[in-house]
């Protein structure tokens, strides 16, 4: 009873948090003229909008067997695929979740040990950062124009703003913190045993330990040009599945590839937001950057941040619900889909 009222007291913090980043992004902004652009927009686009995203889908479920088997299990793709995007249904419910969820059921149907499959999946979180910073680089190389003006004027400019405004110098405050982060590190070393007998302390140690052992692991990968290639494939099919939507609506569609690479770096930050499939982050920052770097007003921005968010959360709705009738009929328990966190947590005490 007592973990049942903490999960749904997190889902309530966490759509709580989703609706008032909705209400921030869509402050002040003509509703009536986010609806008219709704519905002008050419949604013939979205067939292939949709079909990047399956693409996307089905290529990172392929990568994702290429991980596990140095673990000595081979289990099918299509296997993979139905509790990936069973994972990403759990999502909607509660951020992260979704992470252990298709681990615990794909290795309930292959029969694999889930904490090893978890190792897999911090891997691959891995590999998506790494991949996102070499495009961001890419970006700041051949656009830094782009980049350059928006995290000026967007970010940095009102961080150093609010620091100046409460310190009076900024450059004193930075001074402060980076001394404070040293005195730590050497904190931290010297009472590192200390801090091992802490439960967060140990789990993020091993955490960072499951990191290093996965990046190892790629050196005794049977396919790493296949897993180079379907990383690229994944981020090349996610640039084309934003691309293809700025062609619905008229104050977007001169936005070249290279500008559907910025909206997908910068949209990936509102994805990473601790809410329910980024809604409202992803909304907010898309919407500001289209504002800010293509002077595209804030109404045509978020009708298409809502063209392009919806699309793929009913896609992933959709996809996610055949996959788990799939797992259902081939007897995969609810309780093992909705409920992984516990068990792996007993495991790791």
């Amino acid at each position: 009873m007592k973990d049942r009222f903490k999960q749904i007291a997190k889902i309530t913090i966490f759509l709580g948090l989703s609706f008032v980043l909705l209400c921030f992004a869509f402050k002040n902004v003509q509703i009536r003229d986010i609806f008219n652009e709704l519905k002008t927009a050419r949604y013939s686009w979205l067939i292939l909008s949709v079909a990047f995203s399956m693409l996307a889908f089905f290529s990172r479920a392929r990568r994702w067997v290429l991980m596990i088997r140095p673990l000595g299990y081979r289990p099918s793709t299509l296997n993979a695929y139905h509790a990936m995007m069973t994972g990403y249904l759990v999502n909607f419910a509660l951020p992260r979740l979704g992470e252990v969820s298709k681990c615990v059921v794909l290795g309930k149907k292959e029969k694999i040990p889930a904490d090893k499959l978890v190792g897999t999946v911090i891997v691959e979180r891995t590999f998506d950062l790494i991949s996102m910073f070499v495009i961001l680089l890419i970006m700041l190389f051949l656009r830094g124009d782009l980049m350059g003006s928006f995290l000026k004027e967007e970010v940095i400019s009102p961080i150093r703003e609010k620091l100046v405004s409460i310190f009076g110098f900024s450059a004193l405050f930075i001074t402060s913190v980076i001394i404070l982060i040293l005195l730590l590190i050497f904190a931290a070393y010297q009472f590192r045993e200390e801090l091992m007998r802490n439960r967060f302390v140990a789990r993020l140690a091993r955490f960072l330990k499951g990191i290093v052992n996965g990046l190892s692991s790629f050196y005794s990968m049977e396919n790493k040009f296949e897993f180079i290639f379907h990383t690229i494939f994944i981020w090349v099919n996610y640039i084309l599945m934003s691309w293809v939507v700025v062609f619905m609506i008229p104050a977007t569609a001169h936005l070249t590839f290279a500008d559907a690479t910025f909206i997908l770096v910068i949209g990936s930050l509102g994805m990473a937001a601790p809410v329910q499939g980024g809604i409202g982050a992803f909304h907010w920052i898309v919407s500001r950057g289209l504002y800010a770097v293509y002077n595209i007003n804030l109404e045509e921005g978020l009708a298409y941040a809502t063209i392009a968010h919806e699309s793929q959360l009913i896609l992933v709705a959709i996809l996610g619900t055949i996959s788990f009738y799939f797992l259902l009929r081939n007897k995969i328990s609810l309780s093992s889909v909705t409920a992984p966190l516990k068990d792996l947590n007993n495991g790791q005490k």
